[in-house]
């Protein structure tokens, strides 16, 4: 096989109409436009979501729910993902630069501590938030936890 061979499966694309492109294309005076009307002149544009005339969907349907635009958005982790960082990497300390160099979180992730999971190992957390159970569960195992502000 060679770059140069390589097409597309058959009948995968079409030609684009050319349109006004004068009487010999196929395509008459009108360019498959109609007679008269806006939708004949150049320059038209319909209105996004415009059906005719009739009612159109986002208008039909009702309104519903609620955004809340104070919500902030936690990024979770669990005791057992820590339990894993703790026994692959051997880590005693676990912050975001840690979750960030293991791929847990993004850049700019905010990171919630949750209980899902078992933790054995003493370990000194540092993160946005944590959960009852989370923090009850790190101080069993012998470790602490600590928030870091937003």
């Amino acid at each position: 096989m060679k770059l140069h061979t390589l097409k597309p499966a058959a009948g995968s694309t079409k030609t684009n109409k050319r349109l006004g492109r004068g009487q010999g294309s196929n395509r008459g005076g009108t360019s498959t436009r109609g007679h008269k009307g806006a939708q004949s002149r150049s320059g038209y544009s319909r209105k996004v979501g415009f059906e005719g005339g009739q009612m159109p969907l986002q208008r039909r349907l009702p309104k519903f729910g609620f955004n809340n635009i104070h919500r902030v958005e936690y990024k979770p982790i669990n005791l057992q993902d820590i339990q894993k960082l703790v026994d692959a990497f051997n880590v005693t300390a676990i912050d975001l630069e840690v979750l960030r160099t293991h791929g847990l979180v993004g850049k700019n992730d905010l990171v919630k501590i949750l209980a899902n999971g078992e933790l054995t190992a003493n370990v000194q957390i540092k993160a946005h938030a944590f959960s009852k159970t989370a923090i009850e569960a790190i101080e069993k195992a012998g470790g602490k936890h600590e928030i870091i502000n937003k």
